[in-house]
C-alpha cells in the first residue's frame, strides 16, 4: 500500500469534510486550515442548508481559523480544499493572507487559481498565496461527479 505524503494526508481530511456536506445534500466540498502544522479549523459547504451564499467550505474554515487565532491575518496557515476556490473564496484567501493553498479538483466553471482566471496574475493585490492544485484530484473530482450524477438521476425520476 502506498504511503500518503503530507499533502495527501491533509487532503484526505478535507475529503472527510466534503463527505459531511454530501450527507446533508450539499455540494461535497471540504476544507481544513492548519496553523504551524496543527489543524485549527474545518469547514464544508452549507450554502443550501443555511441559505447563505457565502457558506462555502473555505469561507467557513477561514472564519473559524480567525476566531481561533483571534486575528483576521492567517499568515502562518495552510488551507487544504477539495475544489479549486471560487472568486469569493480566492478573495477571502487573499484578504486573510493565507500563504499556502492546496486544492484537489480543478474547477473549469469557477476556479480562480488557474482554471477560469488566476487571481495571482492580477496586479495590485497586496498578497499572493502559493497555490498547488491537483492533490488527490481524481478522488476529489469523483465526489463532485457522483453528487451531480445522483442529482440528475433523481431529477429524472
Amino acid at each position: 500500500m502506498k504511503k500518503l505524503n503530507e499533502h495527501e494526508k491533509y487532503m484526505k481530511l478535507a475529503i472527510k469534510e466534503a463527505l459531511k456536506a454530501s450527507e446533508i445534500d450539499e455540494v461535497p466540498v471540504g476544507a481544513i486550515i492548519l496553523f504551524e502544522g496543527k489543524i485549527i479549523a474545518r469547514g464544508y459547504n452549507k450554502r443550501n442548508k443555511s441559505q447563505n451564499a457565502t457558506a462555502h467550505a473555505e469561507h467557513i474554515a477561514i472564519e473559524k481559523a480567525c476566531k481561533k487565532l483571534k486575528s483576521w491575518r492567517l499568515e502562518n496557515c495552510e488551507l487544504y480544499v477539495t475544489l479549486e476556490p471560487c472568486p469569493m473564496c480566492a478573495g477571502a484567501i487573499i484578504q486573510s493572507r493565507i500563504p499556502k493553498v492546496y486544492f484537489g479538483a480543478f474547477d473549469p466553471k469557477g476556479g480562480c487559481f488557474g482554471s477560469c482566471v488566476d487571481f495571482r496574475e492580477i496586479k495590485g493585490f497586496n498578497h499572493y498565496p502559493n497555490v498547488q492544485g491537483g492533490i488527490l484530484q481524481e478522488e476529489c473530482a469523483m465526489l463532485l461527479k457522483e453528487f451531480f450524477k445522483s442529482k440528475r438521476k433523481n431529477k429524472g425520476e
